[in-house]
């Protein structure tokens, strides 16, 4: 090919012995002549009618013989598609309110709907590297706005490992609703991967689903979107089948996950926010030097974690009472969880986490040394109690210290 894309009439053969190299080019030249003069002859023929024309034909191919046609597989992911956009919406706390939108929706419900009508093409049939491609290409032949083809290719994406990622907002749902119901009804009839088979290729469509949410940011409740396909199956889906799901999801965020932060830090994570892909993959961001701060902050919280578990602490409701305090410690350590308190949200990542925490080290340190926490004065120790237990709680939602070694 030229630097610009452009096709060269040549290409390339290899032979492992003498050849005569006229007679192996004549002989090339006339297969690859036939193939060509095939696939324009299917080009030509696909091209004598709409997409839409090709959709029913996909009734006439089987998906799952539990699960219903290809037909039907496009049915469920169309009406997969505007439940998963309120889930990312109402995940997004505000910020992702365009996702259900009308405008992103009507483009996604287009692209859902004719997502797999290439798949009865005759091009695609004879080539089925070009299911999406294909797709794409007639959507634009015949007219369709520009969004949609690019969804419908889009809803292929990833194709296998190292490739791209969907990333307008209506082909990140139609490729995550086409293999959240992949998941969810191979699942439920008894098709997930053993650790020898994988016939319907579930590994890599949990995987390409989970790249496509971490890599564009977009947060959704995993365990919303299971319960929405598994509404739509033509089977019934016990809770326990979606919570194999979750699992197998979760084991699969794990692998990517771990590929940018320690094993450990990442199961920290995934004990607090595994239902959000994205999030979890931001919590878990890791710089170089981190180790050693991490250690620090573990060592600092665990005593009181350890103190208030198996004590009889107030319960959250009762907060802790500044005019109990009887030590410039108390309110030392006091006004430093006050302050890191605030810097704690939603979406705090793990470094973001430690740098809150840093400041509570040395308060932490002077109130163990100085204050005795079980004293007799039952005000006095229940606040004390109290204002641990809140420490002991400023990591929860973001990571589970707990889930490190050594804590």
């Amino acid at each position: 090919m030229l630097p610009g894309a452009a096709l060269l009439p040549y290409f390339v053969t290899v032979a492992n012995g003498p050849v005569h190299p006229p007679t192996v080019a004549a002989g090339n030249e006339a297969v690859l002549r036939a193939r060509f003069e095939d696939a324009a002859f299917f080009y030509r023929e696909d091209l004598r009618q709409p997409l839409e024309a090709f959709r029913p034909e996909l009734s006439g191919t089987t998906f799952q013989k539990d699960l219903g046609s290809l037909l039907d597989k496009a049915q469920r992911v169309e009406a997969l598609v505007p439940q998963l956009a309120q889930a990312v919406a109402a995940a997004g706390g505000g910020s992702q309110a365009a996702w259900a939108s009308p405008a992103v929706l009507d483009v996604a419900v287009r692209a859902a709907h004719l997502c797999k009508a290439d798949l009865a093409t005759s091009t695609v049939t004879e080539m089925t590297a070009l299911a999406g491609t294909m797709g794409r290409h007639y959507a634009h032949k015949q007219g369709l706005p520009q969004e949609v083809a690019e969804a419908i290719f889009e809803a292929c994406l990833p194709r296998q490992a190292g490739d791209e990622v969907p990333r307008s907002p209506a082909g990140v749902l139609v490729s995550v609703a086409d293999r959240l119901d992949s998941l969810v009804g191979l699942f439920a009839a008894g098709c997930g991967p053993s650790a020898a088979t994988d016939p319907y290729g579930l590994r890599r469509a949990a995987y390409g689903m989970l790249q496509a949410l971490v890599s564009n940011g977009v947060s959704v409740s995993l365990r919303a979107a299971v319960a929405a396909a598994a509404a739509l199956q033509p089977i019934p889906v016990s809770a326990a089948v979606q919570a194999e799901v979750l699992t197998y999801l979760g084991g699969r965020l794990e692998q990517l996950l771990s590929e940018g932060a320690p094993a450990e830090v990442v199961w920290a994570v995934l004990a607090e926010r595994g239902d959000d892909p994205a999030l979890a993959s931001r919590t878990s961001e890791w710089e170089a030097g981190e180790q050693g701060r991490l250690r620090a902050v573990m060592a600092a919280f665990s005593r009181p974690t350890r103190i208030v578990r198996g004590k009889e602490v107030p319960p959250a409701l009762v907060g802790v009472d500044p005019a109990l305090f009887e030590g410039e410690e108390e309110r030392a350590l006091y006004a430093a969880f006050v302050e890191a308190s605030a810097k704690v949200s939603p979406d705090t990542s793990v470094p973001a986490l430690l740098a809150a925490a840093q400041p509570l080290l040395p308060p932490i340190a002077s109130f163990f040394e100085r204050v005795f926490v079980m004293c007799e004065e039952p005000r006095v120790r229940a606040n004390r109690l109290a204002l641990l237990r809140d420490l002991a709680a400023l990591p929860r939602g973001v990571v589970d210290l707990a889930q490190l070694p050594g804590f």
